[in-house]
């Protein structure tokens, strides 16, 4: 498990926008049961609980996210925070699966705390600042479907991992009997001429493509439990070169 836009050490204005991301696993609604799928819950100022057989409580520093989020949008009081993410399963009983624990330093409120600006002068500090207040500045509200880690037109080194987030539905598997949520799907095309398509239909919200050299539309899907097309989002993305198999 990983913070998709966040990592130790970020200065962040309140409240700030927090992304999950977790790799070998599905996302699905609690009280939903199958295998090998769970939710996120986020573990705030507080460690890891001793045991897995219990499930874990409701409260402040135990952040449930029962309705399979990818994210959420988090208010903490100024000062320095402890941060880690841990999947459960449909029952809140912890997976043996948990992010590292990351410090954050909250500055202030974000209406009342001015946002960073980048000086020529102490250009690197001001720039680092400037990019983790961006990274963490909650979205507008409404729907989306969005790749969380490859900008429009970037260059990218093939094979790639893409991170997939949705705001306004949950994340479930396919045929699941759940409201509101759905899953991903991308579509990879070539001069208008498709190339590969990888449905996540167990919940997944990572995938690793291999391409070759080229330039390409990456097209991403958000489908209903039933298959219907809820979202749909595209970026274009040039992929340079081939990375060496390793032996």
């Amino acid at each position: 498990m990983t913070f998709s836009n966040l990592a130790n050490g970020y200065a962040v204005r309140s409240p700030f926008w927090v992304e999950f991301g977790i790799q070998g696993m599905g996302v699905m609604p609690a009280g939903n049961k199958k295998e090998k799928t769970g939710h996120h819950h986020l573990l705030i100022d507080t460690p890891l609980p001793p045991g897995v057989s219990d499930p874990l409580p409701f409260s402040e520093t135990h952040r449930h996210f029962g309705k399979g989020q990818t994210g959420t949008v988090l208010e903490l009081p100024p000062g320095q925070h402890t941060l880690r993410l841990l999947f459960a399963d449909y029952a809140h009983r912890p997976y043996f699966v948990f992010s590292p624990e990351i410090k954050v330093n909250v500055g202030g409120k974000r209406d009342a705390t001015p946002a960073p600006q980048i000086n020529a002068a102490q250009f690197d500090a001001t720039c680092r600042a400037w990019y983790q207040d961006e990274m963490t500045t909650p979205p507008r509200p409404g729907k989306a479907v969005y790749v969380k880690n490859i900008r429009d037109g970037e260059v990218l080194g093939s094979p790639f991992l893409v991170k997939l987030g949705v705001m306004g539905f949950g994340v479930a598997p396919a045929g699941s009997v759940v409201k509101d949520a759905g899953y991903f799907v991308l579509n990879v095309s070539r001069n208008g001429i498709p190339v590969t398509s990888v449905s996540l239909k167990n919940g997944e919200t990572e995938a690793v493509l291999d391409l070759a050299s080229g330039d390409y539309d990456l097209a991403v899907e958000f489908l209903g439990v039933d298959g219907g097309r809820l979202l749909k989002e595209e970026l274009p993305i040039a992929v340079v070169r081939k990375s060496q198999k390793r032996r």
